[in-house]
């Protein structure tokens, strides 16, 4: 197991900030009468997984902080989801792609809470 530096080191950030460039060249194929509400909300909730993901990496001196920065990473993963389901519903993206999306989105959840469930192995 190597050393973590930053929140950059951490395998979850790494899989989320993939998964968020995934879901921007996928947006990218959206009608553009989406770009200022799907396009736009599903881009906003997978980046924002990655950025509350940094923050509480900052936070983990204070655990009540790191665990709510956590539970939002969480709630903005899920999120993620849902909007990719409704790309999918709309047919915006084939349902292979959706459920690929969904899968590492699945992955980055399981993360999130089994650091959620054990925040001692996270916090100073």
């Amino acid at each position: 197991m190597s050393i973590i530096k930053s929140h950059r080191d951490l395998l979850v950030y790494q899989k989320s900030f993939a998964a968020a460039c995934e879901v921007f060249q996928t947006t990218k194929q959206f009608p553009r009468e989406e770009i200022f509400s799907l396009t736009d909300q599903v881009r906003r909730s997978s980046r924002s997984v990655s950025a509350n993901l940094a923050e509480a990496w900052r936070k983990r001196r204070y655990e009540k902080h790191f665990l709510s920065t956590m539970n939002i990473a969480e709630g903005e993963a899920a999120e993620t989801q849902t909007w990719i389901d409704f790309a999918v519903a709309h047919e915006y993206i084939d349902s292979n792609v959706g459920n690929e999306l969904n899968e590492r989105y699945e992955e980055v959840l399981r993360m999130l809470v089994a650091m959620i469930n054990h925040p001692e192995k996270w916090t100073l």
